[in-house]
């Protein structure tokens, strides 16, 4: 028999696990350790989409993270850089906030596998540049933020594969030139805003900056630049300004240029205080193309009023095919500028017409524009042509009505009898000038040697395309009211016409 262990000996260990049971029971069941993918790393913050490792002084992305998260925010920390292929874990990511890190460059594939990503603000870093590789891969961009860095440079391609961007914040950089023309495209899909201000650009293309889209040129900042003042740039803003472009009027006064690029401080509020640039336009009206109408064949005389000093002036016009004309004029001479600037076309033609801008240059990189003059040549229109298209459809329509009210309420004859109503026993009547007798049939007891009665007058109505031995047929009128009618009388004298109605024996040549 196997020894019996002391009953007082049990009873620790049956309170204890006890205890334990009734430990379990309160606080319900056993945790459960969550998924591995599913976990929240132990600095951040997770909600159902939003993961949260700000202000963490994070120097390393953190490894576990949850795959539902739309947006992830990992500003204010001290991350130098992103590994290739970081996003792939987060595939339905739309929105990455990586400001105020250290980073200063990014791998070829940092953005692979983040193809729906539509926000990035990567402002506040280290950046100096902007490679073609760096967001290539964002093909779902919208805005990008990378204002507060120490960008330099931007490559002419980096943003060519972004045809869905609207927003890119450049300001508070480095920048001393930007690629206007990469996004020139840009501006046929959806770029909206592109901010440069607040950099160290030192001169603008105006005729690039020209030639882009106008929702471009409306979200296009470019203030608090040192930009070197000239002519063409003071008209440019002042354009936009009055067309009311938001570049322009929401910092009218931060728009500065440089007067003198040795002294480095020598810049001035150009737009608030415009008088220094009064010479660069001839007025207000001139920011509209002037119409001038003329026939063709005519001679123009093109003349913009300045009051430049002619010694040290020359002129020169751009034609609207954007050909440069000085002095003589172009090479066929049909086109001829004089030493006053005046521009001449001798024999205006179709072709000539179109916007013509003249410029005054004062130095190789002065040019001012004096006028813009819109020639539209146009052919003479006939003698005839008084009233509009639609006036004259207009009186067609009347006339047309009234012929047809006087054709179903007035009788179109000349003789008021022929229009009558015949009697019962008479046959009927045609009211036509073809009728050769008007008159009522002669009796059947009328022969052939019959005379015709005095009371029967000639009258001529229409001639009649069927002749009688070579004369041409009259037709006869009864009941004449008036023998001394000028047109009776005149057609009376016609002894020969009278002879061939009356006779009755065919006339034998």
């Amino acid at each position: 028999m196997s020894p019996r262990v002391p009953t007082d000996s049990l009873w620790p260990w049956v309170a204890k696990l006890l205890l334990l049971l009734l430990q379990l029971c309160a606080h319900g069941s056993a945790p459960r350790a969550s998924p591995l993918p599913h976990s929240c790393p132990a600095a951040c913050i997770c909600t159902s989409d939003l993961l949260s490792c700000s202000r963490q002084t994070l120097q390393h992305v953190p490894q576990a993270l949850p795959p539902t998260a739309t947006t992830l925010d990992l500003s204010h920390n001290a991350l130098t850089q992103l590994h290739d292929r970081w996003l792939a874990a987060l595939p339905h990511l739309e929105a990455l906030h990586i400001s105020h890190n250290q980073i200063k460059d990014l791998s070829p594939r940092a953005f692979h596998n983040a193809s729906y990503l539509r926000h990035l603000d990567m402002s506040s870093n280290h950046l100096h540049a902007v490679e073609t590789h760096y967001f290539d891969a964002l093909v779902s961009l919208e805005e990008l933020l990378l204002y507060n860095n120490r960008i330099t440079r931007v490559d002419e391609n980096a943003f060519a594969k972004l045809s869905g961007l609207r927003k890119v914040y450049l300001s508070w950089n480095n920048l001393t030139t930007f690629p206007f023309r990469s996004v020139q495209g840009l501006g046929n899909y959806s770029l909206r805003t592109l901010d440069l201000s607040s950099n160290s650009l030192s001169s603008i293309p105006v005729e690039e900056l020209a030639a882009l889209p106008e929702n471009i040129r409306n979200g296009l900042y470019l203030h608090n630049n040192p930009i070197r003042c000239s002519c063409p740039l003071y008209l440019m803003l002042q354009r936009w300004k009055q067309r009311g472009f938001s570049s322009v009027k929401d910092f009218f006064e931060e728009h500065t240029c440089k007067v003198s690029d040795n002294v480095p401080r020598s810049l001035i509020k150009f737009l608030k205080y415009s008088h220094m640039f009064e010479n660069c336009s001839a007025g207000p009206e001139d920011v509209h193309p002037v119409p001038f109408p003329v026939m063709v064949g005519q001679t123009l005389l093109l003349a913009c009023n300045t009051s430049l000093p002619a010694p040290a002036t020359t002129y020169m016009w751009i034609s609207p095919h954007h050909e440069p004309i000085k002095h003589p004029g172009n090479s066929n001479r049909s086109l001829e500028v004089y030493r006053n600037g005046s521009l001449k076309i001798a024999v205006a033609k179709p072709w000539h017409s179109g916007v013509y801008v003249g410029l005054a240059i004062n130095s190789p990189q002065n040019f001012s524009r004096l006028c813009e003059v819109n020639v539209t040549v146009h052919y003479p229109k006939p003698d005839g042509e008084t009233f509009s298209t639609g006036l004259t459809t207009l009186l067609g329509c009347i006339v047309s009505l009234l012929l047809v009210l006087i054709y179903l309420y007035l009788t179109p004859c000349r003789c008021l009898s022929c229009c009558k109503k015949p009697a019962p026993l008479s046959p009927p009547q045609e009211c036509s000038a073809q009728s050769s007798i008007l008159s009522t049939t002669p009796p059947a007891t009328d022969g052939p040697n019959r005379k015709v009665s005095a009371n029967k007058h000639v009258v001529f109505l229409e001639p009649v395309r069927e002749t009688q031995n070579g004369k041409i047929r009259l037709a006869l009128g009864e009941d004449f009211p008036d023998p001394k009618h000028p047109k009776v009388l005149q057609l009376k004298s016609d002894s020969e016409s009278i002879s061939s109605v009356f006779s009755d024996t065919p006339i034998v040549s």
